[in-house]
């Protein structure tokens, strides 16, 4: 297992972290297996998305804004609820197949972390398995 620590620098975000990623499935030395990214605080999330044109992750974030308002009416009193909500839309974790010791994502694909209660610090852990392989015959 491989952690990635960030630094967020607004309540809101996406953080590319597709380097490290792949930084983390090569020190694995893994060639064929998935990659788990997977984020363990309850007001952020990871996903994967387009990396090409930044509007589209601001797209994203404007979107869960409207879903989740921050003025929305919550009874959390920490006054993050609608960071709780976006973490629980985005999800905690992808799972990324590797072939041939890289990552297989799409020509548009990037991993994002996604900070929904910043500017905090962070961290993704990023495990990396070997894919089983069938070896008894029919």
């Amino acid at each position: 297992m491989t952690r990635i620590e960030l630094r967020t620098t607004a309540r809101e975000e996406l953080v590319d972290v597709t380097d490290q990623v792949v930084a983390s499935v090569r020190a694995s030395g893994v060639t064929e297996g998935w990659a788990l990214v997977y984020c363990p605080h309850t007001t952020a999330g990871v996903t994967i998305n387009e990396n090409a044109d930044p509007d589209v992750g601001q797209d994203l974030l404007d979107g869960l804004r409207r879903l989740a308002p921050r003025d929305g009416g919550w009874r959390h009193r920490e006054g993050n609820s609608d960071g709780h909500l976006k973490a629980s839309l985005v999800g905690a974790s992808v799972m990324v197949p590797v072939e041939g010791g890289r990552l297989a994502l799409g020509t548009w694909q990037g991993v994002y972390f996604c900070e929904f209660d910043g500017p905090r610090t962070r961290a993704l852990s990023v495990t990396v398995s070997v894919a089983e392989t069938n070896t008894r015959q029919a």
